[in-house]
């Protein structure tokens, strides 16, 4: 798969139910959609497999991640 598929697969699998999390993940996008590096996607793509409230509550800082390597994405998806 291309880059820039694989980007607009995430980019789509980054739609949420939540508002919340819709508006943080867009900001993200237009932030750092075009700079992502391949570990950045990878993180991504697991952070995302994550079920929206549990996400929710990483993101505003209620819980911690469980997996130390993707506290970077989570910092970057704070950030916005």
């Amino acid at each position: 798969m291309s880059r820039e598929a694989e980007l607009g697969r995430l980019r789509w699998h980054s739609r949420r139910g939540m508002l919340e999390l819709d508006l943080v993940l867009e900001r993200f996008w237009r932030r750092h959609g075009e700079s992502l590096s391949e570990e950045q996607a990878a993180s991504l793509a697991r952070v995302l497999e994550l079920e929206e409230a549990d996400l929710w509550e990483i993101i505003c800082g209620r819980r911690e991640i469980g997996e130390p390597r993707l506290q970077g994405m989570i910092e970057l998806l704070r950030e916005v």
